[in-house]
């Protein structure tokens, strides 16, 4: 497959997105195959949650409470009860707390853990102010690196820090942040990310509709939500990475940009889970438990998942990223 730089359109109607479909088990397969579904958690801390007036976390993405590890752990427990695994994300300065014995329970699960930068940086950042809040106000720890250089230098920590404390490799690499169009038109980012070893990326976001904070979402946005799932099917890049893009719409995006009720998002979770599984294709259920602690403590969402995908049977999967990939290259 190639990379056919796709309209928001027209998406389904594209070589790229139909192979994909095809390959995952889509509705133009002979025998579809069931539907892939992943929960994957970044674990950083998230501006506004537990209070909406927090902002330290911009400068301290990896210093995790105590409510975000234990909400961590127990997420794992259930996804493993139900017959999957969590693929967890970590920004690297996680690594840095005096203790990750929670961390490594996880991984001893069976749990994958990918790298999420060291710094949450963006990777698409031309200047250091546009690198992260951290290196914003203390440029000087950059200690004169250009930005790229700074950028590869993060993500070689979080998978070094990774390979100390846990004694693993990271499994895959996700963008802090979401792109539209993913990586389409940013080859050099490509390069640098193979360079550092990696196979598959996740660092397509695509639009979707929202809506104004505190609004209830009606039909149209929720279909829109569903409708965006199309544009979120993954695919391989000209250079051979695979990208498996994250499906709308995210509990950041839920509860910090619309400031939804808890039913409302699981209303659309809901939506997204049944299109998923008629069509045979991939929902990444894109999370942050240090803002699933405090809108859903109950782990409704992430029992819904289970829940779908079991009554199910046959039509749907849980698995992670890596597994995906896999079968997308095959």
């Amino acid at each position: 497959m190639t990379d056919h730089r796709l309209s928001r359109r027209g998406v389904l109607g594209s070589a790229a997105a139909m192979s994909a479909m095809a390959l995952l088990g889509g509705a133009s397969s002979a025998k579809q195959a069931p539907a892939r579904i992943a929960v994957t958690l970044d674990l950083e801390m998230s501006r506004n949650f537990p209070n909406w007036e927090d902002t330290h976390w911009d400068y301290e993405k990896g210093n995790l409470n105590e409510p975000t590890r234990n909400y961590s752990v127990e997420a794992a427990r259930r996804v493993r009860e139900a017959g999957g695994v969590v693929h967890f994300f970590a920004v690297g300065r996680v690594f840095e707390q005096p203790d990750v014995s929670w961390l490594k329970q996880i991984v001893d699960a069976g749990h994958p853990v990918g790298n999420h930068t060291y710094d949450h940086v963006n990777v698409l950042a031309e200047r250091i102010e546009d690198l992260q809040f951290r290196f914003r106000r203390a440029p000087w720890l950059l200690r004169d690196q250009s930005v790229a250089d700074a950028i590869r230098e993060n993500i070689r920590l979080t998978s070094e820090a990774m390979k100390a404390r846990l004694g693993i490799s990271p499994a895959g690499f996700r963008t802090p942040g979401g792109f539209q169009e993913g990586l389409r038109n940013h080859a050099s980012v490509r390069s640098l990310l193979k360079e550092q070893g990696f196979e598959w990326i996740s660092s397509l976001y695509p639009p979707h509709p929202n809506t104004q904070p505190m609004q209830e979402p009606d039909a149209r946005t929720l279909q829109g939500i569903v409708d965006a799932l199309k544009l979120a099917q993954p695919f391989v890049y000209d250079d051979g990475l695979v990208e498996i893009p994250m499906s709308p719409i995210s509990d950041i995006g839920a509860f910090r940009g619309g400031r939804w009720k808890l039913d409302w998002f699981l209303a659309s979770l809901q939506q997204c889970l049944e299109w998923t599984i008629e069509n045979g294709a991939v929902f990444d259920f894109l999370a942050h438990p240090s803002c699933l602690y405090v809108v859903d403590p109950e782990f409704r969402a992430i029992d819904l998942i289970c829940e779908t995908v079991r009554a199910s049977g046959s039509r749907a999967a849980l698995c992670d990223l890596g597994t995906i990939a896999k079968q997308l290259v095959r």
